[in-house]
C-alpha cells in the first residue's frame, strides 16, 4: 500500500504554481462540500428510514473515512472534523430552505472549472488522470499543508 506521505508528494508534483494552488484551497472544499451535500439529498430507500441519520452521504463519508484511517488515523481524525463542518453546512443551507440542489451543481460546476483553469496554469494534469484515488487525496493535502502551518 502506498504510504500517505507518498501520495501527498505525488500530489504536490503537480500543484506547484502558487495560482493553482490557491485556486485549490477554494475549489477542493467547494467540491468535497458539493460531493457530500448531493448525496445527502438523494432520497433514501423507505427499508433506511428506521436508521436516522443514514443516508448516501453518511455512507460515502464513512467509507472514505476508513481509507482515511488506513492512510492516517490523525488525518482521518482531522477530515472527521471537516465532515462534521460540512453536515453542518447543509443542515443550515436545507433548514433555510434554499435552493440546495442548484446550488450544489452550480458551486460543483464552477469550482472543477477553476480546478482545470488552475492546472491549465500550472501545465500539469490533474493527478486524478493518472490514479482516481487522488480525488480523495486533494482534501488531505490541503489538511497536511494547514496542520504543516500549526507545527512550524
Amino acid at each position: 500500500m502506498t504510504t500517505l506521505q507518498a501520495y501527498l508528494a505525488e500530489y504536490g508534483e503537480s500543484h506547484t504554481h502558487p495560482v493553482n494552488k490557491g485556486i485549490h484551497w477554494v475549489a477542493v472544499p467547494v467540491i468535497l462540500f458539493c460531493v457530500v451535500g448531493l448525496l445527502w439529498i438523494i432520497p433514501i430507500p423507505d427499508a433506511w428510514q428506521d436508521f436516522n441519520g443514514l443516508n448516501f452521504a453518511t455512507i460515502a463519508m464513512v467509507a472514505t473515512l476508513v481509507y482515511y484511517f488506513r492512510l492516517s488515523a490523525k488525518y482521518a481524525v482531522g477530515m472527521l472534523f471537516v465532515f462534521a463542518l460540512i453536515v453542518g453546512g447543509i443542515s443550515l443551507m436545507e433548514s433555510a430552505q434554499w435552493p440546495v440542489f442548484t446550488m450544489l451543481v452550480t458551486a460543483f460546476i464552477v469550482a472543477w472549472i477553476f480546478q482545470f483553469i488552475g492546472h491549465q496554469i500550472e501545465g500539469k494534469r490533474p493527478s486524478f488522470f493518472r490514479d482516481v484515488q487522488f480525488l480523495l487525496i486533494g482534501p488531505l493535502w490541503l489538511l497536511h499543508k494547514l496542520f504543516s502551518s500549526f507545527e512550524e
